[in-house]
């Protein structure tokens, strides 16, 4: 009689990651699913899924990578991935492993570079509001200083996609409310740990904004992100309650946890210098919701392509490039992390508009536009597997360090 012999758990786990990896590394190597069809996927984990197919463009035949998230699974949830500071920059893939994210996607445009103001450091720091794990990590900067593509009319710096304590998606736009209070009356707060203030504004830098330079955020103005540097500027440093420093320059450096750096310019400047070294400073902060009372775990930055179904009025439909989005469906109950593949043979991409279609056919209800280009990256670890893996291929190699993403997290 024939004996066969039964795997050891040591063999039978090794070919559970073997079978999983094949599975990925095959939805790129054996051939697409027809151009406008979903592939099958593989499942990462429960409610998490992994897609690869291709999707025909005017300029071409580009190939998508999607994942799929049921945030009704108990053992899923989201966040933002961001490197531990505002103005600090990493990998997708290092945020992904350095958190245990199952998978996830970059996120919002940054301040890439400060080609026009030459000695000043680009700080990495994203354009819109961020919260992270239902924390406020700062707010947007002003719609003219902002870097990517234009914007669809109607959208602004200050749009956002997030997911609610309720975990559920939605489209939203955040402002920030914040005040300064002094012995001689309130000033209005005007930023919060952004790379970009409004011209006359007073900002408010802490722990969260990182040890990069503050000086860019005093440069440019409101509709012309390549004006000048002021030359009214002026610091105040907050700690315990009470002015401690004062400086006629933005300076540089760590934060320290309790303290509350607030740089002016021009008006806000004049105010600040009214400011004396022991004087009782309080400052408050928050970010206000246009469309939701409900909490957000999470909000990243981009602009609103579809909503309700519907495109956006006013997308751009002739420019085509590699592109990064998110998408919501089934009562916002299902979030769709959308990135294009920057191999040669796909690098036609597509243009905002067929974003928003090849969105609404993957399913999703609502959509925004996240950074693009070079920044377009899609991670995703296989089951069993100690790390994520790159799995579309981003035009920029090494991959590009960004500024946050939107990572997604699954239970053992």
């Amino acid at each position: 009689m024939t004996h066969r012999q039964e795997p050891s758990p040591v063999s039978r786990s090794a070919l559970v990651l073997l079978t999983a990896l094949v599975l990925l590394a095959g939805a790129a190597l054996v051939g697409a699913a027809p151009a406008g069809a979903v592939g099958r996927g593989v499942a990462l984990a429960r409610g998490v899924t992994y897609r690869e197919y291709e999707v025909r463009g005017a300029k071409g035949v580009v190939r998508v990578h999607l994942l799929s998230v049921d945030l009704r699974a108990p053992s899923v949830r989201t966040d933002l991935l961001y490197p531990g500071a505002v103005a600090a920059r990493a990998t997708v893939s290092g945020m992904a492993d350095a958190r245990g994210a199952v998978g996830g996607v970059n996120g919002d445009f940054f301040d890439i570079s400060e080609a026009q103001h030459p000695g000043v450091e680009a700080t990495g720091a994203s354009v819109g509001p961020a919260v992270a794990g239902g924390r406020v990590l700062k707010s947007a900067v002003p719609d003219g200083q902002r870097f990517g593509p234009a914007m669809p009319p109607g959208a602004s710096t200050r749009d956002v996609f997030g997911v609610g304590v309720d975990r559920r998606a939605r489209l939203d736009r955040l402002r920030l409310v914040g005040v300064v209070r002094t012995p001689g009356g309130r000033l209005p707060l005007g930023g919060l740990n952004q790379y970009a203030l409004p011209v006359g504004a007073i900002g408010a830098y802490t722990a969260d904004w990182g040890g990069a330079s503050r000086v860019r955020a005093t440069c440019g103005t409101d509709t012309d992100r390549a004006a000048g540097c002021s030359a009214d500027t002026f610091e105040v440093t907050v700690r315990g309650g009470r002015v401690v420093a004062r400086s006629q320059r933005p300076g540089g450096g760590a934060v320290a946890a309790g303290t509350t750096v607030l740089v002016g310019r021009e008006d806000g400047a004049r105010r600040l210098r009214a400011l004396a070294e022991g004087e009782r400073v309080r400052v408050t902060h928050r970010l206000v919701a246009a469309g939701s009372a409900v909490p957000y775990r999470f909000v990243v930055g981009g602009y609103p392509v579809l909503r309700g179904g519907r495109q956006v009025a006013g997308l751009d439909d002739r420019t085509a490039a590699v592109r990064t989005a998110v998408g919501s469906a089934d009562g916002g109950r299902r979030l769709l992390l959308f990135a294009l593949d920057g191999a040669p043979a796909y690098r036609v991409g597509l243009t905002i508009a067929e974003v928003a279609s090849a969105l609404r056919a993957a399913g999703a209800v609502d959509g925004f536009s996240l950074d693009g280009g070079g920044s377009t990256t899609l991670v995703a670890r296989a089951p069993g597997a100690a790390s994520v893996t790159v799995r579309n291929h981003p035009t920029d190699a090494p991959e590009r360090a960004v500024a946050n993403g939107i990572g997604v997290f699954a239970g053992r």
